[in-house]
């Protein structure tokens, strides 16, 4: 049978390895957030470079200033369209990240709580008469960090979904508007 200090520094380092875990887990997801941003933005400039050539062409057998503002037009459309995909794009990597990292953060929350629950109890079990007290300091300390994280979490849910009505209620205003500008 393990002894109250051995059990306690198992639980302990249970508690830290978890931790350890979810920073690993969530520093990949990160990581593969921003390997997208990237490939997205390696996409787009190479796009932009292309067609940046391609219309410095046709811009410089523009004969009079009105072919140079036809060519000039008929680029806007495309290119409006092609910030508007992208901006589409970026927000979609956003949202995919968004619910992988708040499942891999209440996950580690939830070992969390049990392993700090694991370790109060074996500190219960095993405290001196007279330290009621202190445990039930420690108790309501743990309730209040976690309804405290509880409601960081529900404030960061809300923040975010707000976010995405925002982005999301932009780009369905600003398409429409682009494409009747760029057809004047």
């Amino acid at each position: 049978m393990l002894s109250t200090q051995e059990q306690f520094v198992a639980a302990t380092k249970a508690h830290f390895d978890a931790q350890i875990q979810m920073i690993t887990s969530l520093t990949s997801k990160a990581f593969e957030g921003v390997e997208k941003v990237i490939e997205l933005n390696m996409a787009a400039v190479k796009s932009t470079m292309q067609e940046l050539a391609e219309s410095g062409k046709g811009l410089g057998a523009a004969k009079d200033p009105q072919e140079f503002i036809a060519a000039v037009s008929a680029n806007l459309q495309p290119n409006t369209d092609k910030v508007l995909e992208y901006g589409r794009q970026l927000t979609e990597i956003a949202n995919s990240l968004h619910p992988e990292l708040t499942k891999a953060a209440e996950e580690q929350l939830t070992q969390t709580r049990q392993k700090l629950n694991e370790i109060l109890a074996i500190a219960a079990k095993n405290a001196p008469a007279g330290s009621e007290s202190a445990i039930e300091a420690l108790q309501s300390m743990l309730s209040n960090a976690d309804s405290s994280f509880d409601q960081l979490i529900k404030n960061t849910r809300q923040a975010v979904e707000t976010l995405q009505s925002n982005v999301q209620e932009s780009t369905t205003k600003v398409a429409p508007k682009a494409t009747r500008s760029s057809k004047k």
